[in-house]
């Protein structure tokens, strides 16, 4: 068995992956929210505070999983594609954990990602060649559509992390929503596919949260091999948005998870506003996103 570790600093997350490169398997993860771009909408910049709460999580995860951090393979997306002190931050991390990140545009990051789930897709038997992707992240959100062996991508300025931090009352927060769904819309409209037959696939936190709280789990009871190929629809979505307005912050906390609480809610709306502009009335949902596309590009490269 040959292994590599892959870790992937998010706006919110930080996931770290030992994968079999062999077998193309998954050996052991890590997960932890670490906050980077807080205060990023107002400063710019990635605090000393988020600095340190990533160097100590890396320390952490590299020690209890027994690797070395500096041959990780480590990539960084919005919020470090967004901060004025990107390469400062960067540096900082390297000189005190040894791992050495790269930061990823758009379009490479949705490559990625959609090279998991593909691979996803053929491990839960879905046969699905014709599908639009969403991965709405901390930072930015990612929308592909694929069609058999090609695909088409767009990254927009909206996640969920950035947004919650502009502090948009409900009224607000619909108008903002709404201009985002004209610019996806433009761009569903410039690839002159028609979509209506394609199957509307989602990853990431806030899809796999629903599909979590559908299935009866909660963050301390999550089991991945259940949510992957749940079908997640809008009444899924305002469930949850129903029952995260009735419920006290220690409630939500023990359903999503501490450092997520402020968050998820905007992710819903975020969902909600794809599944309109998409005119879809379900969604397929899997856990695989960046971490395992990074592997998994890693494994078909070297073979």
């Amino acid at each position: 068995m040959e292994k590599i570790v892959t870790m992937d600093l998010g706006s919110n997350s930080f996931r770290v992956l030992i994968y079999d490169t062999l077998n193309f398997k998954i050996i052991s993860e890590f997960n932890e929210i670490v906050g980077m771009a807080d205060g990023l909408e107002k400063t710019n910049l990635i605090s000393l505070e988020a600095q340190e709460r990533v160097i100590k999580a890396i320390n952490k995860c590299s020690k209890d999983m027994n690797f070395d951090s500096s041959k990780a393979i480590c990539i960084t997306t919005a919020a470090m594609r967004k901060a004025d002190n990107s390469q400062e931050v960067i540096e900082n991390i390297k000189n005190k954990t040894k791992a050495s990140f790269k930061i990823i545009d758009g379009l490479e990051e949705a490559r990625l990602t959609l090279l998991a789930v593909k691979y996803a897709l053929k491990r839960e038997k879905i046969l699905s060649e014709n599908f639009i992707l969403l991965d709405i992240g901390g930072g930015s959100t990612e929308i592909i559509i694929n069609t058999k062996d090609q695909y088409i991508s767009h990254s927009f300025d909206l996640g969920i992390v950035t947004l919650t931090q502009k502090y948009y009352s409900k009224k607000d927060l619909a108008l903002f929503l709404e201009d985002k769904k004209t610019q996806i819309n433009n761009f569903l409209l410039s690839t002159n596919i028609d979509i209506s037959s394609y199957t509307f696939v989602a990853t990431a936190g806030t899809p796999t949260t629903i599909a979590a709280i559908k299935l009866g789990q909660d963050f301390f009871h999550y089991n991945k091999d259940e949510v992957n190929g749940t079908i997640v629809d809008l009444n899924d979505l305002n469930t949850c948005l129903e029952m995260f307005e009735n419920s006290t912050a220690g409630e939500i906390t023990d359903l999503v998870g501490k450092g997520r609480v402020d968050f998820i809610e905007i992710g819903i709306h975020i969902y909600k506003a794809i599944f309109e502009v998409l005119d879809k009335n379900e969604s397929l949902v899997l856990d695989d996103g960046l971490k395992e596309g990074i592997a998994i590009n890693y494994s078909i490269n070297k073979a």
